[in-house]
């Protein structure tokens, strides 16, 4: 019997099988669970053809965390698939070039906006979109890259990412009653399409092998993945509002 064996799983992000998004759709199918993708616009057929490389294709539905009809319109999409979620990724994260690469003290309102909007309240967005189809409750889980920190050109997508965090534990506090536990895993750098993004990204990830106690290879985005896929299990029952780090033991060394 698998980890996630008869669970149902939203999975928001995939967009390329290196994607830390395609590797938790592909552990979770490995161990049980039932797969639901989401992407719009023009990046639907991009992941149609990528869900065919999963261990089973996945179906994929219309979901643009910025439109309202899109989110009302999501529990009603899903069930054409499944009847119901049990946990759900977000991989969702995006700011203009305009907010990265040292711009920081330059960038306008409007782009930090966009920013906010998609990087951060996507997740409460996400959430209550979901909550419909998660009943009896079930997990949501993020993907954070550690935001107690300053760190080379990633600028007003890492205050977006604070917000982010800030928002989990608030989810955590109002979805708990509902059985619904929040948490995000705080990811060292992985070479990803979302990373190729960000202007200056060797910056953030130069040294970080030498200075991880174990190591770390941003060239897989499994370490990640298999975390997600236990978040997303019942092996965590009493843990919510929580970052997990997998990154190596980065984040706990000095300078």
């Amino acid at each position: 019997m698998g980890l996630l064996e008869g669970k149902r799983l939203l999975i928001t992000g995939v967009l390329t099988d290196a994607s830390i998004a395609f590797h938790v759709a592909k552990f979770a199918q490995l161990e049980g669970a039932e797969v639901v993708l989401t992407s719009f616009g023009r990046q639907m057929k991009i992941t149609q053809v990528i869900s065919k490389r999963l261990p089973k294709e996945a179906p994929v539905v219309e979901l643009d965390v910025s439109s309202d009809d899109d989110l009302a319109a999501l529990a009603e999409r899903v069930k054409e698939h499944v009847p119901a979620l049990d946990g759900v990724l977000h991989s969702i994260g995006f700011a203009p070039q305009a907010a990265m690469g040292g711009n920081f003290l330059n960038t306008e309102w409007a782009d930090v906006a966009t920013a906010v909007q998609i990087s951060a309240f996507s997740l409460k967005s996400l959430a209550m979109a979901a909550k419909p189809l998660m009943g009896e409750g079930g997990s949501i889980v993020g993907l954070t890259f550690d935001a107690q920190y300053a760190w080379p050109v990633y600028d007003w997508m890492g205050v977006a990412k604070a917000a982010f965090e800030a928002t989990n534990r608030y989810l955590a506090r109002d979805l708990g009653p509902f059985g619904i536990r929040c948490n995000l895993v705080s990811a060292g750098p992985v070479k990803t399409t979302a990373a190729k993004s960000i202007p200056g990204f060797e910056k953030m990830e130069g040294g970080w092998p030498e200075r991880a106690p174990l190591g770390w290879d941003a060239t897989t985005a499994e370490p990640v993945a298999k975390t997600c896929a236990v978040l997303l299990s019942d092996w965590m029952p009493a843990t919510t509002a929580e970052i997990i780090h997998v990154d190596g033991g980065y984040h706990a060394m000095g300078v």
